[in-house]
């Protein structure tokens, strides 16, 4: 990782308070949702570890499971490239189960496009997306999260799992990079 430099400015864009009252209320569409329902949610690596934590905390779904994946689009810079590199695969069959992939924020939208088809052709029943972050415009493909805490403007953010090169993931705020 590359040293930090120490003039390196954060300014909130999103305060903890309000990421939390976002991902309460995700976690109730989807506990209304999948009611009676077997849900596997996939967190993909790193970034939504902290977000993914705290919405299954917050489900009601007795019995869901959890799964990961880690894919790259970005390696170390800030754009993603669109090349997408499946790093580490899920462990488990998603056949016949309702497949929630969480991610900590949809950018330009082709990783997420691309693993909600890759998760869909091993046949899943239904494949659904649930973001903390939207930042529509980035978009470059045609996806729009169905659970999303909150749209940003096109900024680089940091914090709740969000990194700059791995640093800043354990911010408890969303926050700017100036």
């Amino acid at each position: 990782m590359s040293e930090l430099r120490s003039d390196y400015k954060l300014e909130v864009l999103i305060p903890r308070e309000e990421l939390k009252k976002h991902t309460e209320r995700m976690a109730a569409e989807i506990s209304r949702d999948y009611k009676g329902k077997e849900v596997l949610f996939v967190g993909i690596l790193k970034g939504a570890f902290i977000f993914m934590s705290d919405l299954v905390r917050s489900v009601d779904l007795p019995g869901c499971r959890l799964g990961f994946m880690m894919v790259s689009s970005y390696g170390s810079g800030t754009v993603s490239s669109g090349n997408i590199t499946i790093k580490k695969d899920l462990e488990m069959d998603v056949e016949g189960k309702h497949v929630i992939i969480v991610e900590d924020i949809v950018d330009t939208g082709f990783t997420l496009s691309y693993l909600k088809k890759y998760i869909a052709n091993r046949n899943a029943a239904s494949v659904k997306i649930c973001t903390m972050l939207d930042k529509p415009d980035r978009r470059q493909v045609q996806l729009e999260p169905d659970y999303y805490g909150a749209k940003i403007p096109d900024v680089f953010a940091v914090g709740y799992g969000l990194d700059y090169d791995e640093a800043f993931r354990e911010l408890p705020d969303v926050c700017v990079v100036k």
